[in-house]
């Protein structure tokens, strides 16, 4: 049974999703459909690329992903599909896949061409429906499409590093349900340019000279529990997609805040990690930050 997921901005009110799974089982009866998001903000590249780039290697081989952010087609904005990891992505060549093509490259892409074929004002209803269902099939890409070499990339995906390569200056690209703010600085890219350096990481008025590995980690559970006023601490760690987080232990925006509500952060918001050297005494000892 081929699956076929869907991360759309269409929201949960107005009938666009639903329309488009029965689009999809009127075209092919034997098959799942999974929804993945239909809460990215409205036009939301770098939210939706995101989402999409977690999310797409927890489903077998084979599975074919709709996505429906900013799909309307005009000369600037071409629809394409994507075989990439032995998956496939149907979206428009907007920059959603250049984050998750950053990692892998693709096996083959296609610019769809069957628009002449389907009359359409809804492309996700009816263009991108009728490719998923015939790659559910067993189709070809290049009976859709003509193969193309390159994508179109996300303005910014990669942080700044200096000359002197001793800062990194990144930005925010998602924010989660509870209000966890998530930057474009990956694991390894911290790593590579740190080389062992000490830091000190600033968003707004706030800075964090420690990355925990998970946010536990930044309790101290030797102090009973009503004596350490745990929830609403800030820290920062590598999240479960190794990427840099901001995160507020326990976070609530009804009760006791969240990173991006408590440090006003927000989409595109700015974050800088500064590093400097260890100073070493004459006997070689390093002197360590108190």
């Amino acid at each position: 049974m081929a699956i076929i997921t869907l991360t759309t901005d269409f929201g949960e009110k107005d009938h666009f999703a639903g329309a488009i799974k029965g689009a999809i089982y009127s075209e092919l009866q034997d098959v799942k459909i999974v929804d993945i998001s239909h809460s990215v903000a409205p036009f939301n590249v770098p939210e939706a690329a995101y989402i999409i780039q977690n999310a797409y290697s927890s489903f077998p081989k084979g599975t074919i992903h709709m996505i429906g952010i900013d799909s309307e087609l005009n000369p600037e904005n071409k629809h394409i599909a994507v075989q990439l990891d032995d998956h496939y992505f149907i979206c428009a060549n907007n920059g959603i896949m250049s984050m998750i093509c950053r990692d892998i490259a693709p096996q083959k892409i296609v610019e769809i061409n069957i628009h002449d074929r389907v009359a359409t004002s809804f492309p996700v209803l009816d263009v991108f429906v009728n490719v998923a269902c015939h790659i559910a099939r067993g189709g070809t890409l290049e009976i859709i499409g003509k193969v193309i070499d390159t994508i179109k990339p996300i303005k910014n995906l990669i942080p700044f590093v200096n000359d002197e390569k001793n800062q990194i200056i990144g930005s925010v690209i998602y924010i989660d349900n509870y209000g966890n703010v998530v930057t474009n600085i990956k694991r390894g890219f911290f790593e590579l340019i740190q080389k062992t350096r000490n830091y000190e990481i600033s968003a707004r008025n706030y800075k964090f000279k420690h990355i925990y590995d998970k946010y536990s980690d930044a309790i101290n559970f030797d102090i009973p529990e009503e004596k350490r006023y745990d929830a609403g601490k800030g820290l920062v760690v590598f999240n479960s997609s190794d990427y840099l987080e901001i995160a507020v232990y326990k976070s609530d925006s009804n009760t006791v805040g969240s990173a991006s509500s408590l440090m006003g952060l927000k989409l595109r918001d700015t974050v800088t990690i500064n590093f400097v050297a260890i100073p070493v005494t004459p006997k070689g000892k390093e002197i360590l930050e108190r």
